[in-house]
């Protein structure tokens, strides 16, 4: 139950992504210390943060273990005008676990955020509260 709340959470930070975040796709992230939200994050304007990466910002320097991450949208897997969200939460020790809503399907990415995460042992789950997601964000992503 908890789960869904979180991730409902991050889908209403997508909607204020826009419209600043195109052509970028409207990503909201919430990161979850012991059932509570620690952070929240969505995708800025291009070349600026994106969701993910927006919420990390806001918990720098504080100490945290076992960190859940609820992201609407696969992480990035490759480098643009930003880093691969992918690698940056690869390499970060604090997140444990990140529960992703549904798969990036730009070829550049499809799947590959999913593995760059599990590469370093993260536990990835996918597909939580995905109709209401794809509801949403389906209309921004790359095809």
């Amino acid at each position: 139950m908890m789960h869904e709340i979180f991730m409902l959470t991050a889908l209403e930070q997508s909607r204020k992504a826009l419209p600043q975040c195109l052509p970028n796709p409207p990503v909201g992230c919430v990161i979850v210390d012991k059932e509570q939200i620690v952070a929240q994050g969505y995708t800025q304007s291009p070349g600026k943060h994106h969701a993910e990466a927006y919420a990390l910002k806001q918990i720098q320097g504080k100490a945290f273990d076992c960190l859940k991450m609820y992201v609407t949208l696969e992480p990035c897997s490759f480098y643009g005008r930003t880093p691969a969200c992918a690698l940056t939460l690869a390499e970060d020790p604090r997140v444990d676990e990140i529960y992703v809503s549904i798969v990036d399907p730009d070829p550049r990415n499809d799947g590959k955020g999913l593995e760059i995460l599990r590469t370093p042992g993260k536990i990835v789950h996918l597909g939580l509260c995905a109709d209401e997601v794809k509801a949403f964000l389906s209309k921004y992503l790359l095809r």
